[in-house]
């Protein structure tokens, strides 16, 4: 089945959002949403995730599923504001309780804030599946950026989060706590073992050198035979090299810090206090 995609790009943030809908019917899922923030003034928006609310109610489609391909440690999830409006269930890996415990810790959330991955209505395994409409979605488990990072194969069409880029960007970086370079290569040959001719979409583009224009899909023949840190067959010993070399040249994402609190929590924000104000923390010398 090749189910329709839209894709939303974010340029705040470098993230795409796409709703995914069934060939013949109304159903749809949206995978990895925006929320728009202002660090500097500590503001939400939610214009980001209007956009797609509104595109959907024009093509009066039926949202089943708001799907997260992992914590995000970027952006924002809108998961919340779109279940409100539209509907449809939260759905993250299971893996998230790792996550939860080890930001839990460092974010000194203290015993109040729920380590099981209650807030989310959907804890996927390795070879879940799902339906949308009529048609069938597929998760296979790919860690090594985060370890509860997952990837949706829907039809012929796969949502690889950040796992992946264009070819011509490379892969994910996997220094965040949990990451693992190793893991992330056998990520990579898992979702490279699907037939050439599946559509990949990433969930980040940056525009490589000498790229003009911002891109998200390709296919897996393509990301074997080009991509720039992981295609032609390069060996894991090479490719586990070459990425932590790379990562310790990287700075830490803008949005990092205020982006876990809240995605670990499947896109609410922290409770407030009892005049009803909220507070993100800022731990100093944790990441």
């Amino acid at each position: 089945m090749t189910p329709a995609v839209k894709a939303f790009f974010d340029e705040a943030t470098n993230t795409v959002s796409y709703v995914v809908r069934e060939p013949e019917g109304s159903a749809c899922a949206i995978i990895d949403s925006v929320l728009d923030y202002d660090q500097a003034a500590g503001r939400t928006c939610t214009a980001s995730a209007e956009t797609i609310a509104d595109w959907i109610k024009a093509e009066d489609l039926r949202v089943e599923w708001i799907l997260e391909s992992h914590v995000h440690a970027d952006h924002l999830s809108a998961a919340p504001y779109l279940q409100k409006e539209l509907g449809g269930k939260i759905g993250i890996g299971d893996q998230i309780t790792v996550i939860q415990d080890s930001f839990g810790k460092i974010f000194n959330e203290g015993t109040a804030f729920q380590r099981d991955g209650s807030q989310f209505d959907q804890l996927f395994q390795e070879g879940d599946s799902f339906m949308i409409g009529q048609m069938r979605g597929e998760v296979l488990h790919t860690p090594g950026h985060t370890p509860a990072c997952l990837t949706y194969v829907i039809g012929d069409a796969a949502f690889v989060g950040d796992t992946l880029f264009m070819p011509d960007f490379g892969t994910a970086r996997c220094d965040f706590p949990g990451g693992s370079s190793a893991d992330l290569y056998n990520s990579i040959q898992k979702i490279l073992s699907l037939p050439d001719e599946t559509r990949i979409y990433v969930g980040h583009d940056y525009k490589a050198p000498g790229r003009d224009q911002f891109a998200w899909e390709t296919t897996v023949g393509e990301q074997r035979a080009l991509n720039v840190h992981i295609g032609a067959g390069r060996s894991i010993e090479d490719f586990v090299e070459m990425r932590d070399a790379r990562d310790a040249t990287l700075g830490m994402p803008r949005l990092i810090l205020p982006s876990l609190q809240v995605n670990m929590r499947a896109g609410q924000m922290p409770e407030p206090d009892d005049q009803g104000d909220v507070f993100l923390k800022i731990p100093v010398n944790k990441i």
